[in-house]
């Protein structure tokens, strides 16, 4: 099949927008979605190789007009997904949808089932309202966040399972120290990439920094 676009034209550039700003952006968009890398350079397929949960965050300039302004919803979606093998997880279409309806019962917006996750919405949310439920979705104020140090981890705000509830401690703690080890990873890497700049102005002959 042949698709033509009339009428469309765009400046597409190669580069790293954490880092640079090619087309004078800030402020105009009313919706950015974010992979925030960690421990790398650039953002090719980085997290098809690591095992660490990652983060999305949604930043919703429209929701200032609204009750929501003051909150942050979170959604832990780790006991969410198809097996494919030992080591690779996906999202089944019904399920990227369920997920997504949270995001509409919580925005107070009508949900879509065409995916076939209306079980999986019957079984969360009988009354077809959003609700606080542990262990997959939450919603915190920012003073909340403010209590936590301003940590935008899930697990801190969502919690866990009645079934999960048991091995609280070890969870809660094993998450402290996943947190720990991604902070400690981090600095170890800048830390790596400065070293690295140093030996070069040193063998150049410029002070380092």
């Amino acid at each position: 099949m042949n698709l033509a676009v009339h009428g469309l034209s765009g400046d597409i550039r190669q580069g790293n927008t954490y880092y640079e700003d090619f087309h004078n952006s800030f402020g105009k968009f009313d919706f950015v979605m974010a992979n925030p890398p960690f421990n790398v350079n650039g953002v090719d397929n980085f997290f098809y190789t690591v095992t660490l949960p990652c983060t999305l965050w949604f930043f919703d300039r429209g929701k200032k007009h609204t009750n929501r302004k003051d909150k942050v919803l979170f959604i832990d979606a780790r006991s969410i997904y198809r097996q494919i093998d030992r080591a690779h997880r996906e999202f089944t279409p019904e399920q990227i949808e369920f997920i997504a309806n949270i995001v509409r019962l919580y925005r107070e917006e009508h949900i879509e089932t065409d995916k076939g996750s209306q079980k999986l919405m019957e079984q969360y949310f009988l009354e077809g309202k959003y609700c606080d439920i542990p262990g997959l979705c939450n919603v915190a104020t920012l003073e909340e966040i403010i209590d936590q140090g301003y940590s935008l981890n899930p697990g801190r705000y969502v919690g866990v399972t009645e079934k999960e509830e048991e091995d609280f401690d070890f969870s809660e703690k094993l998450h402290a120290l996943n947190e720990e080890l991604e902070r400690l990873n981090a600095e170890a890497y800048e830390l790596e990439v400065k070293i690295a700049g140093n030996v070069v102005k040193i063998l150049e002959g410029r002070p380092n920094e």
